[in-house]
């Protein structure tokens, strides 16, 4: 596993950066903002704060596992500690949003860097209900993670700055480009101290915490505090769940997330009792992972532009089907007494580049069909199914014996998958049909859908 693990990782950072270097000389040429030294300014403020808090997140998920394994604890009592965190992210998902905007954006990010700090420290304990209160922090952190950030910078873009609105996009993208190489970077980091120095699981956990200072630092000395608009929790519920309920389209994308990513919530759980006992280098592994996912982001941004002009709903319907075919190669890998390590791995491979096609094509259907004001009560409910789905699956599925409940676990999400692929055919149908969910035709080139007589 060791070769495989660091050849499949060179492969496909060879890949992604062949893919990113083509990308660039197709690119046009540089925009206004690239001129612009305030928009630098103001974009590298942001970065300093947001890049580091990224960091210390993606180093601490190759050895989650194997550290509460370190600490002898079961796998059923290591699944109601993953349960604690996929609640506690359910729970403060819900009002992470309302929360920031009464706070304080500002105090927000600053509240993260403490609770995900507390959070690490608390992983050299070895009691169990330590532990469990150190997985509620970090579903707090998580959630003040994905959303105190990206609310600060929208408003001081808009509000203070006053620049163009669609400038946001050009932040966020190359966060997104430096957020991939930071997670690949973060396994081998992780790998070089835990494994090279010696100094164990925890290692990266406290490694973390530096980043986490430097981020909350940052913050408190160089950015301005803001605040949102004050809006009625169960108002934005309902207008959400009224939503949703109207239109299918809607309700075909939630069914999509919740089946899909409870799917891969549960792969994180599964992927290092599957890997570990054949001694791959977990860190290594975490890398390939996220190079997995950076190749699979750069393809489906490769068959979305004018050369191929693919359609999202196409490329989230191949997301699914590799999920669902990885998922039943994987109940045969991990068959008890003929388990193949290079096969499952070569699966968790697939899901991780499934994931990349996945997450852009999800965004784009998501912002066509769910109205701007509805959007946050409408992921609310999202949330709600996704989360209980992987919760349930991780008390309800996991048998004591662990190989066989490991190999049922995959046979049970593959039929879920499957039933995610029927939703996505369903809302493949409807694209054909729906303007909305299709990419336009670029100049001079006819919709191939309008050229289909109907019959």
């Amino acid at each position: 596993m060791l070769l495989a693990s660091y050849s499949a990782c060179a492969l496909l950072l060879a890949t992604c950066l062949a893919l990113e270097l083509a990308a660039c000389r197709s690119r046009p040429p540089a925009a206004l903002h690239h001129a612009n030294p305030a928009f630098r300014r103001f974009q590298r403020g942001y970065y300093r704060v947001y890049l580091p808090a990224l960091a210390a997140d993606w180093l601490q998920g190759p050895y989650l596992y194997k550290l509460y394994q370190h600490y002898h604890f079961l796998e059923g009592q290591i699944a109601i500690l993953y349960v604690c965190g996929f609640a506690s992210s359910v729970l403060f998902g819900l009002v992470s949003s309302s929360l920031v905007d009464r706070l304080g954006r500002k105090k927000s990010c600053v509240l993260f860097s403490l609770t995900y700090s507390i959070c690490c420290l608390v992983k050299l304990s070895r009691d169990y209900l330590v532990l469990a209160v150190g997985r509620v922090l970090g579903g707090l952190s998580t959630a003040l993670l994905f959303s105190a950030f990206e609310a600060w910078y929208v408003h001081e873009h808009v509000e203070r700055y006053d620049f163009p609105t669609e400038w946001i996009a050009v932040t966020f993208s190359r966060a997104a480009f430096w957020n991939n190489i930071i997670a690949v970077g973060a396994g081998g980091v992780a790998d070089f101290f835990a494994e090279w120095l010696g100094l164990g699981p925890v290692a990266p956990f406290m490694v973390s915490i530096p980043l986490l200072v430097l981020s909350g630092v940052f913050a408190v000395k160089n950015w301005d505090e803001n605040y949102g608009k004050k809006r009625a929790f169960s108002k934005t519920c309902g207008d959400g769940l009224k939503c949703l309920l109207s239109d299918r389209r809607v309700l075909l994308l939630g069914t999509i997330q919740a089946l899909f990513e409870s799917v891969i919530y549960i792969f994180i759980f599964l992927w290092t009792p599957v890997l570990d006992p054949h001694g791959a280098p977990l860190g290594i592994v975490f890398s390939g992972f996220m190079a997995a996912s950076t190749l699979g982001s750069s393809l489906y941004h490769l068959a979305v532009s004018k050369r191929y002009h693919l359609q999202p709903v196409h490329l989230l319907s191949l997301a699914v089907l590799l999920v669902f075919f990885s998922l039943f190669m994987l109940t045969f890998s991990t068959n008890p007494g003929q388990e193949s390590p290079a096969e499952s791995f070569l699966a968790f491979l697939l899901i991780e580049l499934s994931c990349g096609l996945y997450f852009p094509a999800m965004g784009f259907l998501r912002r066509k069909v769910v109205p701007e004001k509805d959007r946050l009560g409408v992921m609310n409910w999202f949330r709600l199914p996704l989360n209980l789905l992987a919760c349930l699956g991780l008390l309800v599925l996991h048998d004591s014996d662990r190989q066989t409940g490991t190999r049922s676990m995959f046979g049970v999400c593959a039929a879920v998958a499957l039933l995610a692929l029927l939703a996505v055919g369903r809302l493949f149908a409807l694209s054909r049909h729906d303007a909305e969910l299709r990419l336009p035709a670029p100049p001079g080139q006819a919709d191939a859908t309008d050229a289909v007589p109907e019959l």
